[in-house]
């Protein structure tokens, strides 16, 4: 049956309407993107269809292009679409970061450094850069390592810092192998920064490993 059948407050995007986002499914959430099916199948069946295949939401919106456009039903338009989704979710969170202190919205910092870092294959190695109120200035990546490491120099980071006029920095990095459990190096590491930015009186206020889940070194007595 065509979801145009379906009773209105059934209906993925009436009932986005009517109760907000937070009330869909992920495959009724999928079926508002995907917009329409395919043949004997309607857009919700599709999502559903695609979601196991995939395993999850997030599998699926992380895929490569060749697997997304592998499937029936979608292709590169929806593919540009998609990222397109991404890329606007990632930079609404930055400018809602800007916006506040990141001290006073670590949910907050914790959502966009998620965001921006969990997927990538490799890891890398970044700052928030911060004033003297805290308030974001800019996020810089500065170091791309293997899928294992990543090399860390603590001079480029005066640098970047000094560049950017940044009184403080939280330091972030991504585990692309989802564990974010801090490694020794990991926390030699963030004693070196500490150590040089002090020389310049910049703070390093904090320090974010972005796995399956974020693991902040502040709460673990770390920094």
């Amino acid at each position: 049956m065509p979801i145009t059948d379906w009773p209105s407050a059934e209906r993925p995007r009436e009932k986005l309407l009517a109760r907000g986002p937070n009330s869909l499914s992920d495959s009724e959430l999928l079926a508002i993107f995907l917009r329409t099916g395919i043949q004997g199948k309607s857009a919700v069946d599709l999502a559903r269809e695609l979601l196991n295949d995939f395993g999850s939401l997030r599998a699926l919106l992380t895929c490569s292009r060749q697997d997304f456009c592998a499937r029936k039903g979608l292709g590169n338009a929806k593919y540009a679409q998609l990222q397109a989704v991404l890329e606007m979710a990632r930079r609404h969170l930055g400018e809602e970061l800007k916006r506040k202190h990141a001290l006073s919205s670590p949910a907050d910092t914790r959502r966009y450094l998620q965001a921006l870092m969990r997927d990538f294959e490799h890891e890398v190695f970044g700052c928030v850069m911060l004033d003297n109120k805290h308030r974001v200035i800019t996020f810089r990546a500065l170091f791309n390592g293997s899928i294992s490491s990543a090399s860390v120099y603590p001079r480029e980071v005066v640098k970047q810092a000094l560049a950017d006029n940044a009184a403080a920095v939280i330091l972030a990095h991504n585990h692309p192998s989802g564990i974010a459990e801090p490694s020794q190096s990991d926390i030699h590491i963030t004693r070196r920064l500490v150590e040089a930015l002090e020389l310049v009186d910049i703070r390093v206020l904090d320090h974010f490993i972005i796995g399956d889940e974020v693991v902040c070194f502040s709460e673990r007595g770390l920094i």
